[in-house]
């Protein structure tokens, strides 16, 4: 009762904010608010949970968190298959479940093998959440509207951070084992929560969708689609440049320029609250511009934000610090501008009855960008500042180039964001 009078009025809100009117999706909304709040208090001690309660050394936590990673990457194309043959909130639903379960294991390990077995537990639950994620977007949103459901939703998860990483800041500085466990087991019963809260279901779009027979071809037929083969390069460069925000940027700002950790903890405050903020107001904006160039638009913010880093390097400590937080909001405003575009087009652009394969493959973008940032980026920065801002910007740039090819090929990335309903066409 407390929820659905809070999103009745709020609703008018968030249509200034540039957000859709989430008010017929209360539980879902919900559901993934928890889930945020829950991501965002376990996040910032997901490594030091192991320091603070396990005998193992930093090397051999890292090597039982590297292996319980890597090994559930090509699970992404079996939860592509499962909700192909179910449906995408069954999937997340499951996928929620296996991470309670895998959370509430946590206290019971303590040698490295044994964390490597309750780390990839809720890496699978991770895969299913986010393999059928843009699936169920997809599924509760409306054509048109899908932009700014996406960015409402990163917004929601950003602000989960903001407030989780608050939580998180006080069970680090307390350091007792028994408060980890406890956020551990708490956690774990956020994801039951989101779980029973998506039990009834869903409402109706009130457009039925139209099904095609499955095809016996299945990811060959995805991996056939030139238009979405670009669209996942275009994905790789967004993707691989997002990951320089958690895995190089606060190396390079403390230990590289020097600067005061404040500095650091400040570009991941203005990241979140940025986008908790404007991402509705960025996403309304867009409104008209081609989705290719709104992608490649992304790409240039992200490569300026590299290059103002590199160039930090160069000034005086004060006004290294002030370039520092100016190539966070370009970097933020970057994020902004990308996210949304790039899961509409993923979710939008798949036949019905293979939106999961789709959705799965392009899912190993980011998959394939997470494993493969920390060796690259760190070993570039090893070697000097100049090496890995210039691969950054590389990267982003070849992004861009996918995304204007991706035009040629995929209808739906020459067509505007519109940011209102489009009702389907009469036959």
């Amino acid at each position: 009762m407390v929820w659905a009078a809070f999103t009745s009025q709020t609703g008018p809100v968030l249509d200034r904010l540039g957000f859709p009117d989430v008010r017929r999706h209360r539980r879902f909304v919900a559901a993934f608010g928890i889930d945020a709040l829950g991501s965002g208090v376990w996040l910032p001690m997901s490594v030091l949970y192991f320091v603070a309660v396990t005998p193992q050394s930093l090397a051999r936590i890292g090597l039982a968190l590297t292996i319980a990673n890597v090994v559930t990457i090509p699970f992404a194309l079996l939860v592509g298959q499962l909700i192909d043959r179910y449906d995408a909130k069954r999937v997340l639903q499951v996928g929620n479940l296996v991470q309670a379960l895998g959370f509430a294991a946590y206290p019971l390990a303590h040698s490295w093998w044994s964390i490597a077995l309750v780390v990839t537990v809720p890496c699978l639950g991770r895969t299913m959440f986010w393999g059928s994620y843009s699936a169920l977007v997809a599924a509760v949103s409306e054509p048109g509207e899908r932009e700014r459901w996406f960015g409402f939703l990163g917004a929601l998860r950003n602000s989960g951070f903001a407030v989780g990483g608050l939580v998180a800041g006080a069970v680090i500085t307390a350091d007792h084992p028994e408060l980890f466990h406890a956020v551990a087991l708490l956690n774990a019963a956020s994801y039951l929560l989101s779980f029973v809260l998506l039990v009834p279901p869903l409402p109706d779009r009130g457009v039925a969708a139209e099904k095609a027979p499955a095809s016996p071809h299945g990811f060959a037929e995805v991996l056939g689609d030139r238009g979405y083969r670009w669209l996942i390069g275009a994905n790789a460069g967004y993707a691989l440049g997002s990951m320089a925000l958690n895995v190089v940027m606060p190396v390079y700002i403390v230990e590289v320029l020097g600067l005061p950790g404040w500095v650091s903890a400040g570009v991941y405050v203005l990241n979140t609250v940025l986008i908790g903020v404007l991402q509705g107001i960025v996403v309304r904006r867009m409104t008209g511009a081609l989705r290719w160039r709104v992608v490649s638009l992304a790409a240039v913010f992200m490569a300026i934000s590299f290059v103002l880093l590199y160039g930090a390097g160069e000034l005086a400590r004060w006004l290294s610090i002030l370039v520092v937080l100016v190539a966070a909001v370009v970097y933020t405003t970057g994020e902004m501008v990308g996210g949304p575009v790039l899961s509409t087009l993923a979710a939008e652009s798949p036949p019905e009855h293979l939106r999961g394969r789709y959705l799965a493959t392009f899912q190993l973008s980011w998959n394939g960008a997470g494993a493969l940032a920390p060796v690259l980026y760190l070993w570039l920065l090893g070697i000097d500042r100049l090496a890995v801002w210039s691969a950054l910007v590389v990267v982003v740039l070849l992004g861009a180039l996918c995304a204007a090819r991706m035009r040629r090929w995929l209808t739906l990335a020459d067509l505007p964001v519109v940011n209102r309903i489009v009702l389907p066409a009469s036959s």
